[in-house]
């Protein structure tokens, strides 16, 4: 077959123009790398109570140094337990369960870490109840209260969050009628959730925005209505006078609601928390507890001592702010994380 003969440019410059290079084809794409696997609630729980198993089992390491139990030992291991927040009563009942089993026997740091979350289970079971709706309340009112830096607003976006996954229909009542800042922030909540919240102007009586809030629930057959309250100091009477105006007014449109009262407490607050369990208890009719900040303390033995004196119901607990970092309470995942054995 003939050669093509070549064009002008070949004709006038004496030689054949070079076909144009092929277009290179699309660089080469290196494979999408995994993305690492999302822990589980466990290892997030065990995580989040590093602090405060590190504590823990350090001070049961420095304590165990020899190998039959003492009177001695026993002291000192009271003294951590005290330290670590679990309270006098719950230290004396690790104690004496260490007494009448292995006294003046071989003994090492991991028994005493096995018998402590043995103990701290059978404390925390039977108040680990998960938050119940209870569908002849229609819409069944969540009243959540707590001093200041709880985490209360927070914590009802998350609720808002796991309930709407349910297939509930939630309303949110932004309560907290003293700050604008937590209006806005129960706003983003329900934007995120996809929750109407009623709002009023900061400064509004807390108790009408309550009485509207449940009044519109009603009307709109909502499953769950979960109302905000302003964090107040558990020693300020008037301001625990105005916590008891809610509920009074509440009670105006549904004699049997609330239906939940919620304390958030704060970790980090350590023996603190235990005052406020007995007064919002006393004044605002407590049923439940939610306690946040665990990761960002060494005191998770509180928990253990509010459960061994109010044995009150604990439905959640969080361990970070994201909004799948509330979880329903958990008493065996808890003893275990709390002694390191996670």
């Amino acid at each position: 077959m003939a050669e093509p003969k070549p064009g002008l440019l070949g004709r006038l410059f004496g030689g054949a123009v070079a076909p144009p290079a092929e277009s290179p084809g699309p660089p080469e794409m290196s494979p999408p790398t995994a993305a690492p696997p999302k822990p589980s609630w466990l290892q997030r729980l065990a995580t989040g109570l590093r602090r405060s198993s590190d504590q823990l089992g350090n001070g049961i390491a420095s304590v165990f140094t020899k190998k039959r139990l003492d009177q001695a030992m026993l002291d000192e291991l009271e003294d951590v337990l005290i330290q670590a927040d679990f309270g006098l009563d719950m230290a004396n009942t690790v104690t004496e369960a260490l007494r009448r089993d292995r006294f003046d026997r071989d003994i090492t740091g991991d028994d005493v870490r096995t018998l402590l979350a043995r103990e701290i289970q059978k404390v925390l079971g039977p108040v680990a109840q998960p938050l119940t709706i209870d569908p002849a309340h229609r819409p069944f009112v969540i009243l959540m209260v707590g001093v200041n830096g709880t985490g209360k607003t927070t914590t009802i976006g998350k609720l808002a969050s796991l309930l709407s996954a349910q297939g509930k229909s939630v309303m949110l009542a932004a309560g907290d009628t003293f700050r604008a800042a937590a209006i806005e922030q129960l706003q983003v909540w329900g934007q995120r959730t996809g929750a109407p919240v009623v709002v009023r102007a900061a400064g509004s009586d807390a108790a009408s925005l309550a009485f509207d809030a449940l009044t519109e629930a009603r009307a709109e057959n909502r499953d769950v209505l979960i109302i905000d309250t302003a964090g107040r100091l558990q020693n300020r009477d008037e301001l625990m006078g105005e916590l008891e105006k809610i509920i009074r007014v509440i009670k105006k449109v549904d004699p049997t609601a609330p239906h939940a009262t919620l304390l958030t407490l704060d970790a980090t607050t350590g023996q603190n928390a235990l005052n406020q369990v007995e007064i919002f208890g006393r004044r605002a009719g407590v049923t439940g507890l939610v306690m946040t900040k665990l990761d960002g303390t060494a005191r998770g033995g509180i928990l253990v001592a509010i459960a061994k004196k109010y044995a009150l119901p604990v439905h959640f607990i969080g361990v970070g702010e994201g909004i799948d970092n509330l979880e329903p309470f958990a008493a065996t995942d808890f003893a275990r994380a709390l002694v390191g054995e996670v």
